[in-house]
C-alpha cells in the first residue's frame, strides 16, 4: 500500500499565483493531456464542490497535482488522517495505528508525533510541502528538513509555494534530487520601482477624488495615465478636464483609427500631460517615460491590475499607480491583494511622511473630507450651469449599469471577507502629508468622527421631557442588538490585533543564478504578444536599387511635366467610374463615396462625387468640371 504524506501550513487563498517545484519520481508514464475536471477521473461529490468553489477549468499546476492523485484514486478504500497541532494525540495515535493512505499533517505536531511513536515513513512515496514557503516563514524549517531526511530517497517531492524565497531554493537543492521548477507567476509581477497607494470614496465623488489627485499630488509636468470602464466615461472625465484647465487627450476602442494614432502622439510627445483610456490600451500603448496610473474604475480581474500599472515604473524609473475606490469595488481589491499575495494595509494610524516622501507601500486610505467637498461641490455647480455636463453624466450612469451587468463577479471569500472589514477608521492617505493644509484636514476628519454618547434628546434635557423617554424605551428596546453589535467590534479588534502579533520571518528573495544552479529545468508560462497599436513602428529594411536597370513607375522628369499641365488627368480619372449595368434608377443615382477628416467632427465623413458613365464605350472631351459625353447620353460632374 502507498502512502502520502501532505505537509500544510496556514491556507493560502492565491491558488494561481504560485511557484511550483517537483522532484521527478524514478518511473515516469506519459499520460493523455486533460482539459477539465471531469477528465481527470474524479467523483461527482468532488467535482461538485470544485463547481460550487467556482472553478470551471484547471490551471496547469492543478493539473500536474491532480494527475497523481488520480493515481490514488485507484484504490476504492482510501483512508487519511489528519495531524493537527491542539486536538488529541491518543487519537492521532490510533489514526497513525490504522496505516492510513493519506496523512495530512502540519510539521511541528507531525515531528512530535514521529518522534513518540518513532515512525517509521520508508513506504511513503509521495510528499507534498504545501505553502511552503510560510512554512519557512513561520520558522519550521528544521522540521521540514528532518521529515525528508526520513523519507526513502525513492519518493517524489512537490513543492508548492506563493513565492521563491533562496531559502526554499537552498532546501531544494540540498533535499531533492535533479528537481524541476515550474513558475507561473512570471506574468503577476509588478515592477520594483512601482508604489501603489489606494483610495476610498463615495461613487458620486470619484470625479472629484480624480481631480483632488490631479491638483494636489500628482505633479503638473508628469505623464500620467487614467483608465475608465467605458468610453462614456472617457469623454465625460475628457470634458471635465478641459474645464479644470489640464492638458488632457482620450482613447477608446471605438475611436477613429487616425484620431486614435494622432491623440496617441500627443501624449507620446508630451504635448499633454493626461491620457484618459478604457483596456483597449492597457497592452497596446508604449510610453517608456510614463510617471503614474491612475485607475478610476478598479479592474475586475487581477491580471488586468498588473497590465494596467505595468506600463510605467520600466526601465529603473519610479512609478506610482493610484486607485479609486467605491463600495461595490471592495471585494475586487481583496481578489488582488489574494493574487499578489500581499496583507491588506488600511492606514489607521495617523504618521508622517520623511522626507523623501517615503509612505507603505499598498497603503488603504482616504482623501481629506474638505478637500473633496470643495472640489465635488465645484463640479456640482458645473452640472447645473452646463447642460452638456450633466447630460454626459447621465449617460455614464447608464453605460456603469450595462458595464456591471457584463463585470464578472468577486469571489465569494472576499465577499464575506469585505463585510468584516472596518474601513470607518481610516485615516488620510500619506500620498497627501505635502499639503499645507493636513493638519486642519485632520482636525476636521476628526471632528467628523466624533460620536457622542448620547443623542440631541438626551444631552443636557431633563429626564421629565418626553423626548428623553422615547430614546429611552428605544435604547431599552434595541439593547440585545447594540450589545451584539459592540461585541462584533471588539471580537474584530482582538483578531487583528492578534494577526499583527504574529511573527513572521522576511526570507531573502532568491537570484536568477540561485534557481539556475537549483533546478534541472525551469518551466515558465508562454508570453502572450499582443499586437502594439500606439507604440514606435518598426523600421523597414532598405532596399537596394539597381539605378541602371531599374525601371519606375513613372518619368524622372514627371513632376516638372506636372508643373506644366494644365489639367490633371490621374486625379479627375480617379473620380470617374463605368458602369455596365442596366438602365434602372439605382444605377443613374450611383454615388461614388470618399472621405476627408473633419476637425470639427474629429471623425472621417463622405463626400459625393457623381460621376456615372453607360454603354461600352466612352469619349472624354474634357477633364474639367464641365460635361462630360457619353454615347447615349451627357452627364455632369458635381
Amino acid at each position: 500500500m502507498r502512502e502520502t504524506v501532505e505537509i500544510k501550513g496556514f491556507s493560502h487563498p492565491n491558488s494561481e499565483n504560485v511557484d511550483f517545484e517537483i522532484e521527478p519520481s524514478s518511473s515516469k508514464k506519459k499520460g493523455k493531456k486533460t482539459g477539465a475536471f471531469e477528465s481527470m477521473g474524479l467523483s461527482f461529490p468532488v467535482i461538485k464542490g470544485i463547481k460550487k468553489r467556482g472553478y470551471k477549468l484547471p490551471t496547469p499546476i492543478q493539473r500536474k497535482t491532480l494527475k497523481f492523485f488520480k493515481e490514488l484514486g485507484r484504490f476504492t478504500d482510501l483512508r487519511a488522517a489528519v495531524i493537527l497541532g491542539g486536538d488529541s494525540m491518543d487519537d492521532q495515535f490510533s489514526a497513525l495505528h490504522g496505516n492510513p493512505d493519506l496523512i495530512v499533517a502540519t510539521p511541528g505536531r507531525f515531528m512530535h508525533i514521529c518522534i513518540e511513536m518513532d515512525l517509521k515513513l520508508s513506504s511513503v512515496e509521495y510528499i507534498v510541502f504545501d505553502e511552503a514557503d510560510r512554512l519557512f516563514e513561520m520558522g519550521f524549517g528544521e522540521q521540514l528538513r528532518e521529515i525528508v531526511n526520513r523519507l526513502p530517497e525513492s519518493r517524489q517531492t512537490l513543492l508548492f509555494s506563493a513565492t521563491l524565497p533562496k531559502v526554499l531554493v537552498e532546501f531544494a537543492k540540498a533535499g531533492l534530487t535533479d528537481p524541476v521548477l515550474l513558475r507561473l507567476d512570471v506574468e503577476s509581477k509588478l515592477p520594483d520601482q512601482l508604489k501603489l497607494a489606494f483610495l476610498c470614496c463615495r461613487s458620486e465623488e470619484k470625479t472629484a477624488a480624480l481631480l483632488c489627485l490631479l491638483k494636489h499630488v500628482v505633479k503638473p509636468k508628469a505623464q500620467t495615465v487614467v483608465f475608465a470602464a467605458t468610453k462614456h466615461h472617457v469623454e465625460y472625465l475628457h470634458l471635465i478636464l478641459d474645464r479644470v484647465g489640464i492638458s488632457n487627450t482620450y482613447i477608446y476602442s471605438n475611436l477613429d483609427p487616425s484620431a486614435r494614432k494622432i491623440n496617441a502622439a500627443k501624449f507620446q510627445n508630451a504635448k499633454v500631460s493626461v491620457l484618459i483610456v478604457t483596456d483597449i490600451a492597457a497592452r497596446g500603448i508604449d510610453i517608456p517615460q510614463l510617471d503614474n496610473v491612475i485607475n478610476y474604475n478598479f479592474p475586475a480581474k487581477p491580471k488586468l491590475f498588473v497590465h494596467r500599472v505595468g506600463r510605467c515604473a520600466r526601465a529603473g524609473r519610479s512609478g506610482m499607480a493610484y486607485s479609486l475606490l467605491s463600495g461595490d469595488e471592495y471585494a475586487y481589491l481583496l481578489d488582488l491583494h489574494l493574487f499578489l499575495g500581499r496583507p491588506l494595509n488600511l492606514y489607521t494610524d495617523i504618521q508622517a511622511s520623511d522626507e523623501q516622501g517615503d509612505f507603505p507601500d499598498g497603503a488603504i486610505g482616504q482623501i481629506p473630507r474638505a478637500m473633496l467637498e470643495e472640489e465635488h461641490c465645484e463640479l456640482l455647480s458645473w452640472h447645473v450651469e452646463h447642460t452638456e455636463l450633466s447630460n454626459m453624466r447621465n449617460v455614464c450612469s447608464n453605460g456603469y449599469k450595462q458595464y456591471i451587468r457584463s463585470r464578472p463577479g468577486a469571489s465569494n471569500d472576499s465577499v464575506k471577507r469585505f463585510k468584516d472589514l472596518n474601513l470607518a477608521n481610516l485615516a488620510i492617505h500619506p500620498v497627501f502629508s505635502n499639503n499645507e493644509n493636513l493638519e486642519k484636514f485632520r482636525m476636521l476628519d476628526k471632528m467628523k468622527k466624533y460620536k457622542p454618547s448620547g443623542t440631541v434628546f438626551e444631552i443636557s434635557q431633563s429626564t421629565a421631557l418626553p423626548g428623553y423617554s422615547v430614546m429611552k424605551c428605544a435604547r431599552e428596546k434595541h439593547q440585545n442588538a447594540i450589545a451584539y453589535h459592540a461585541k462584533k467590534l471588539e471580537d474584530r479588534e482582538k483578531r487583528d490585533t492578534a494577526t499583527k502579533g504574529t511573527d513572521r520571518l522576511t526570507l531573502p528573495a532568491s537570484t536568477a543564478e540561485d534557481i539556475n544552479e537549483a533546478f534541472r529545468d525551469v518551466v515558465a508560462p508562454k508570453k502572450r504578444r499582443f499586437p502594439q497599436q500606439f507604440g514606435p513602428k518598426k523600421k523597414k529594411p532598405k532596399i537596394t536599387i539597381d539605378e541602371e536597370n531599374y525601371v519606375r513607375y513613372s518619368a524622372p522628369d514627371h513632376h516638372s511635366e506636372l508643373g506644366l499641365a494644365v489639367n490633371k488627368f490621374e486625379q479627375e480619372a480617379s473620380k470617374m467610374e463605368m458602369n455596365l449595368t442596366g438602365d434602372s434608377e439605382a444605377t443613374l443615382n450611383l454615388h461614388k463615396k470618399l472621405t476627408k477628416w473633419d476637425t470639427k467632427k474629429k471623425k472621417m465623413v463622405a463626400i459625393n462625387k457623381v460621376c456615372v458613365m453607360r454603354g461600352f464605350w466612352f469619349q472624354l472631351f474634357s477633364m474639367t468640371l464641365g460635361p462630360v459625353e457619353c454615347k447615349s447620353k451627357t452627364y455632369f460632374v458635381e
